[in-house]
């Protein structure tokens, strides 16, 4: 087997990029989304050209498998003898577009702007998909470990078969380094380890007042309605801080990191005036402390509105949970608050849509020292540090529950200015060139660890 030098493979990956971005580029153009109401075939297509891409780039053993959901894509390569394996996660399957009208260009027709390549899924997770892709074509016929490439189709909506599928297949992707690519960097040149994320707890609340709609003028003042009832309950979920006020809930340190209030103003795209909610600092307002955020509210427009007492209306809530805290706990908290707090006598019911549990990973061991070194040389010298998100990849914790020998690194593609969910959501394709090359220098440093 030869031997690649760190140069040779910052060569070769250049040398690929051109493809690897073509080859990105027809991902996005297939609008994969795997909620429901949504085209699946295209999902189905994007399974299909993600297994051409792992043929193609060398893996003898490409199939498509499915559990109920979506279908994923697992490609495998054996480790040469003595060698370690390393699988290799990203997703793709793609969020809905929401508004056509706030996007600048097409969605699922890529375009280039100022050094960013913008349209849905290029960076979460597409750009992930083809970041292994790039590092097993540098490699060639001369990968110097095990290969298992696990790439899924509904992490968006939520990985309900995920689990499944890894007990299916437990024997086949069983590793010894594990590299999720679906998190981010802390900044453009500085890349990051995720070592926390949030865990997730989503639900419904429905506050019940009439039998059904009245006079507004008539029962007004006496009767209250729906939405008034149900705007109060809301309301008793944060106290004047902005901190949640849901008893119970773990609120943990954060690594002493600092995020400066006007960087993290623009990336939010926060109004002037518009204050921060909670206390404690910004990485700790959203990495280890609990949020609840209030995502839909069902009830009549007010365009055509009549003058009538609204007799329900229903919520749908979203909290993100701290690592260490434990998402059935958390709901059980959050329900009793609910009905403690139902103002007025109003009837309330609660209905659990999604649990993920949180995560902290320890990142320390030979294979996070190769992860870092790994980054450092792909970032001409810039140090890595870890991070955490507040965002939630529940299926993390379920990795760490089925392997637990092995080293979980959670990279990505991300940065500050990707937008992932939102509109416009683009990739930094300087930084993916740097990705690429860090993820090819990885498992060259990680094939030495048995050496």
């Amino acid at each position: 087997m030869t031997v690649r030098t760190e140069e040779e493979l910052r060569a070769a990956i250049r040398r690929e990029m051109p493809g690897v971005r073509a080859d990105l580029e027809a991902l996005v153009r297939i609008p994969g989304i795997a909620f429901a109401g949504f085209d699946h075939s295209h999902v189905e297509r994007s399974a299909e050209a993600v297994a051409e891409l792992l043929r193609g780039a060398g893996l003898p053993d490409v199939k498509i498998v499915r559990k109920g959901g979506q279908p994923a894509v697992i490609g495998r390569k054996p480790a040469p003898a003595g060698a370690p394996t390393v699988l290799l996660y990203a997703h793709h399957d793609v969020q809905p577009t929401g508004d056509l009208k706030h996007w600048t260009s097409d969605p699922f027709e890529p375009v280039e702007r100022d050094g960013r390549l913008y349209g849905r899924g290029v960076a979460d997770d597409k750009a992930g998909v083809m970041a292994h892709v790039a590092a097993l074509r540098a490699f060639g016929d001369d990968l110097p470990v095990g290969v298992v490439v696990f790439i899924e189709g509904e992490e968006e909506y939520g990985s309900e078969s995920l689990e499944d599928l890894l007990r299916e297949y437990r024997d086949e992707i069983a590793a010894d380094v594990i590299v999720i690519a679906d998190s981010g960097n802390w900044a453009i040149g500085q890349p990051a380890l995720t070592t926390g994320l949030r865990g997730i707890v989503n639900g419904f609340v429905e506050v019940k007042v009439l039998q059904n709609a009245v006079h507004s003028g008539m029962f007004g003042g006496a009767v209250p309605d729906a939405l008034i009832s149900l705007s109060r309950l809301i309301a008793s979920l944060h106290d004047d801080n902005g901190d949640v006020a849901v008893e119970g809930l773990l609120r943990k340190e954060a690594a002493p990191l600092v995020y400066p209030e006007d960087r993290f103003r623009h990336e939010a795209g926060l109004l002037e005036g518009v204050q921060l909610l909670g206390t404690g600092s910004l990485v700790e307002r959203v990495w280890t402390h609990p949020s609840i955020s209030i995502l839909g509210i069902d009830a009549p427009a007010t365009q055509g509105a009549p003058n009538a007492l609204i007799p329900r209306a229903k919520a749908k809530f979203s909290v993100r949970i701290a690592p260490g805290d434990s998402a059935q706990r958390v709901y059980e908290a959050i329900s009793a608050h609910l009905r403690r707090h139902a103002p007025w006598g109003v009837h309330v019911d609660i209905e659990l849509e999604q649990l993920g549990e949180p995560c902290t990973i320890d990142a320390t061991g030979p294979a996070y020292d190769a992860a870092r070194a790994a980054f450092t040389a792909a970032w001409d010298g810039a140090q890595p540090v870890d991070m955490g998100v507040g965002g939630s990849i529940p299926f993390i914790a379920t990795f760490q529950e089925m392997f637990p020998k092995a080293a979980i690194l959670v990279t990505g593609v991300e940065d500050p200015e990707t937008l992932a969910h939102g509109p416009n959501e683009s990739l930094h394709l300087a930084e993916f060139e740097r990705v690429c090359i860090a993820e090819a220098l990885l498992l060259a440093k990680v094939a030495q660890l048995n050496a």
